[in-house]
């Protein structure tokens, strides 16, 4: 024992004070991240710092004394890329990232091919709940085409304190809640609205035999025969696979209701606990119109007209007067159509409860409730007691049952948590309704439900740079759109 206490005075005694300043630097970094994570038992891992600074018991950098050139050279390299990745790990988690927006339904909001920096300290980073994952990837690895994370060990969720709150009106990404379960071959499906929409085509058909029972009863068998028969065609659908709360694909949207609150939307307006709130400026709806000299038209003159309204070359029709369904237009972009002398009947797009299947089915269904007048329904706030009648369930089952602690089931016509027979329920963590500013062309909460708090992953605040899917300008690079402003 002597020899060795002898041998670990030797070695710290041995550092200089230039060496004993980087390790003292260090080490007040990672208390204060400690602190921040609220977990001591990390604490542990500064002796892997005390060893890599000062006493140097673990040979991490035995390459240096290496005599082959190539053996130094080649683990400088891994050296490095090993530092950069734990580095990218460790800002990504806990600072922030950069997403891609892969869809329209923020326009003109957040355009198709921005690239965003997304700030995780506002609202409070979360503990990588999957730890172990490839960085630069959120659930898949190129070329290879397999998954870029191991889906053990799973940590509790748990946020680090920010320094803002989620506000009606911010932009958020955060994970797809309906993406917990995904068909490989699909395209970022909602598989809960897929299952339903094959388990009712197999019933009209007569594959399966009409489901009995109440309204819920009979949605829940539809789900599960369109649910077994996805899993029995991998050829169409692909693998069916569970994905970790943190793996999920990204989405990214904007807050429109907070915990607690009654949203609801009349002919297209926002109403929060009754109160109307402001609408965005880039908000879009679908319109149709006629253009009295459309086909005299030329392709260019047609082009121009398009460009002059700001509509995407993939949102044109080529006669709006056959436009059944419509194209997106801001109201600075409504205006200047109706003082288009050539344009008239310009009508904004209606839907009926049929339409869509809206969140929640039965009770969206039961309510005739439409992508412009939907409501009212309270969010979800934790602490919040609900009933568990079959209003109740109806509206809040699914949640329950994917998102909370617990497990939820509704059998001959009563509610059970846990197996146990239940006439309420109080809900354990916040929820958002979250929409997108492309309203008619917007697969947000109003299809697939709420936003879980622990699903939320940080705010945009940056444009980094902005490509054009259409590969207009220099490399099809938006120059106008780097580092704007991606919050409002």
């Amino acid at each position: 024992m002597k020899k060795f206490f002898d041998d670990f005075w030797a070695r710290v005694c041995a550092n200089r004070p230039s060496r004993w300043l980087r390790f003292s630097l260090v080490s007040l970094v990672f208390l204060a991240w400690v602190v921040w994570l609220q977990n001591w038992w990390v604490l542990l891992w500064w002796l892997l710092l005390f060893d890599i600074y000062i006493t140097g018991y673990i040979p991490f950098s035995w390459w240096k004394t290496s005599k082959s050139a190539a053996v130094r050279t080649v683990m400088g390299w891994v050296d490095a890329i090993v530092y950069a990745l734990v580095l990218v790990y460790f800002v990504f988690a806990f600072v922030g990232q950069n997403y891609q927006i892969p869809s329209s339904s923020l326009e003109k909001t957040l355009l198709t091919g921005d690239f965003l920096w997304v700030n995780k300290m506002a609202y409070g980073p979360r503990v990588p709940m999957t730890p172990i994952h490839f960085p630069l990837t959120q659930n898949t690895l190129p070329l290879v085409n397999t998954r870029s994370y191991l889906e053990q060990p799973q940590w509790k969720y748990h946020r680090l304190a920010g320094y803002d709150t989620i506000k009606v009106g911010d932009i958020v990404v955060f994970n797809f809640p309906a993406g917990d379960t995904v068909a490989l071959k699909q395209q970022n499906p909602d598989i809960y609205a897929l299952s339903r929409m094959v388990g009712e085509q197999m019933i009209a058909q007569g594959v399966v035999q009409a489901p009995t029972g109440d309204a819920i009863s009979r949605d829940a068998a539809a789900r599960a025969y369109g649910m077994a028969y996805i899993k029995q065609h991998p050829d169409v659908f692909g693998e069916v696979i569970w994905r970790p709360i943190d793996r999920r694909e990204n989405y990214v949207k904007r807050t429109v209701g907070l915990p607690g609150q009654t949203f609801e939307i009349r002919n297209g307006e926002i109403y929060n606990d009754g109160q109307l709130m402001p609408t965005p400026e880039h908000v879009q709806f679908n319109y149709t119109f006629k253009h009295a000299q459309w086909r005299q038209m030329t392709d260019e003159q047609r082009a121009d007209f398009w460009l002059a309204l700001d509509v995407s070359e993939a949102d044109r029709v080529d006669d709006p007067s056959l436009a059944g369904q419509g194209v997106p237009l801001t109201a600075a972009a409504l205006e200047q159509l109706k003082n288009n002398p050539a344009v008239s009947n310009i009508a904004r797009c209606r839907f009926s409860p049929y339409d869509n299947f809206l969140f929640p089915l039965a009770t969206a269904m039961d309510s005739a409730w439409t992508l412009d007048d939907y409501g009212p329904i309270t969010i979800p706030a934790k602490g919040m007691t609900v009933k568990l009648d079959a209003a109740g369930w109806a509206t809040y089952g699914h949640t329950i049952d994917h998102y909370e602690p617990h497990k939820a089931e509704w059998r001959n016509g009563r509610a059970y948590i846990d197996g146990n027979p239940a006439e309420d329920y109080t809900f354990e963590m916040d929820y958002y309704f979250m929409m997108g500013d492309n309203r008619h062309k917007s697969l947000d909460s109003r299809f697939w439900g709420f936003v879980p708090e622990d699903h939320v992953v940080g705010r945009p605040e940056r444009v980094i740079i902005s490509f054009d899917p259409d590969g207009k300008g220099f490399l099809g690079i938006r120059w106008n759109r780097i580092f704007r402003n991606a919050r409002n």
